[in-house]
């Protein structure tokens, strides 16, 4: 069967739905979408659940594989470091990498959504459907039973059938992932608020935009990212029990209270404070795992249906963009895609590096609440930013790794591993940075693999 006679089912109009449904229509698959929420387009997006993503290279580059990297990033704007407000309110600067052209963008969630769907609908393979929710698989059969808003059943035929329909994914539960236990679910045990801050009166941003603002207190943290309408997300994130949790944030004057002893700074810039807390939804964070992703040769799991993350590494959309740059680079690799080998093969490829990226994700928690507002972190980090100038090709930071490279996410958590005990060995030595011994760096970066400027590109 030829590729224009295959049809692709997408369980999943969100991001990693939508863009696989480019991606494969491009290649001359026919494609049909069901998206459970409605059409986003023309619509003002729900408040309270968008978390504003950090746009970096491997979501750039998946977009770039479907024709759309130049116009999402006329949607984006720069940080080139974290803000570090601490409870005085001073704030210190941590840029991202030693190379100015080196970092992460900020994009509206239900804005990337809208521009990936818009695309399309203009495409003749693609067709659309929203408002429908997936209800049963049959595997044997190659159909799958949709409900309508009504709650009315109807029955299609696929040939290839993909889910990406987020962390609660209906479609890994119609294939059974759950049932043949192949699927694990871990709460943080946090969870986390949308606030607002909007644009000052005058139209300006309230705070320097070109930064990921972060009020880091131990066990729990603010942070904002810049709109293009010059506003700020803010989201609070917080354990759901304990002092503080959310749990004992019930009434006003305890939020108050609250923001007033932790975030005096901020406060101001929140107006509506009050309003967003106890109106918006308290968000829950967990980590999804699947140890299978595909099944009957022609259906696939991916995105957050296979691999949902804490959202700590800025690489939740990333991840699930690079599912698809990655499944598209093993499509245009053949001739002849052969899918049932394909599919395994994809899940053997991306599931480690799936793995890698969650549990650093969980890592860089820990860093953004607590540890940026450390000594010891700030002379660790500085040293990093400066071996990455000394040695290029043989030191590049995790966090650079991560986000500025297409480096696979195992690779790169094997690799910060080792540069975690460089940088822990230089700077107990040393306690200081003009006491760092750059001779002993320079031996121990040695044995460092060395990472080729086109890993980065």
């Amino acid at each position: 069967m030829s590729q224009s006679n295959l049809h692709a089912v997408i369980g999943g109009g969100g991001l990693a739905g939508s863009l696989l449904a480019l991606a494969l229509a491009q290649r001359g698959y026919r494609v049909t979408v069901f998206e459970k929420r409605s059409d986003l387009r023309g619509k003002a997006a729900p408040g309270g659940r968008s978390i504003n993503l950090a746009l970096s290279e491997r979501g750039l580059y998946a977009l770039g594989k479907v024709g759309l990297a130049e116009k999402a990033l006329s949607q984006t704007i720069p940080m080139r470091g974290r803000l570090i407000h601490d409870l005085s309110g001073a704030t210190n600067f941590l840029p991202y990498s030693s190379q100015s052209s080196e970092f992460i963008r900020s994009i509206s969630r239900p804005g990337l959504n809208r521009m990936l769907l818009e695309e399309a609908s203009l495409h003749p393979n693609i067709e659309l459907h929203f408002d429908v929710s997936v209800e049963e698989v049959n595997q044997k059969e190659k159909t799958i039973v949709v409900l309508n808003a009504q709650k009315q059943p109807s029955k299609h035929t696929f040939d290839l059938l993909f889910g990406t329909d987020g962390a609660g994914s209906a479609v890994r539960k119609s294939l059974g992932f759950e049932a043949e236990k192949l699927f694990s679910i871990e709460m943080l045990g946090h969870s986390y608020k949308e606030l607002e801050m909007p644009s000052l009166p005058n139209g300006d941003f309230a705070m320097s935009p070109e930064a990921l603002h972060i009020w880091p207190r131990g066990t729990y943290m603010l942070i904002a990212l810049p709109n293009l309408d010059r506003s700020f997300t803010c989201t609070l994130f917080l354990p759901n029990d304990g002092s503080p949790g959310f749990n004992q944030l019930i009434s006003p004057i305890a939020l108050h209270t609250f923001f007033r002893e932790q975030f005096a700074d901020a406060l101001p810039l929140l107006p509506s404070l009050e309003e967003d807390f106890f109106s918006n939804p308290t968000g829950s964070l967990g980590t999804v795992r699947c140890s299978s992703w595909t099944t009957g040769g022609h259906s696939l799991i991916l995105g957050d249906a296979a691999h949902a993350i804490v959202p700590f590494f800025g690489q939740g959309m990333n991840a699930a963009f690079e599912d698809v740059s990655v499944l598209c680079d093993m499509m245009d690799a053949s001739t002849s895609t052969d899918w049932p080998r394909l599919l395994t093969d994809f899940e053997s490829s991306r599931i480690p590096n799936t793995n890698a990226i969650a549990d650093m994700a969980l890592e860089n928690y820990i860093e953004m609440r607590d540890l940026v507002a450390d000594d010891a972190f700030k002379l660790r980090r500085r040293v990093a930013l400066e071996l990455e100038v000394r040695y290029p090709n043989r030191f590049t930071p995790r966090y650079s790794l991560v986000s500025f490279s297409r480096v696979p996410y195992k690779t790169v958590q094997d690799i910060g591993g080792r540069q975690s005990e460089i940088l822990f060995a230089l700077c107990q030595e040393a306690g200081q940075f003009e006491k760092i011994d750059w001779s002993r760096a320079e031996q121990l970066v040695s044995d460092l693999p060395e990472i080729h400027p086109e890993s980065r590109d």
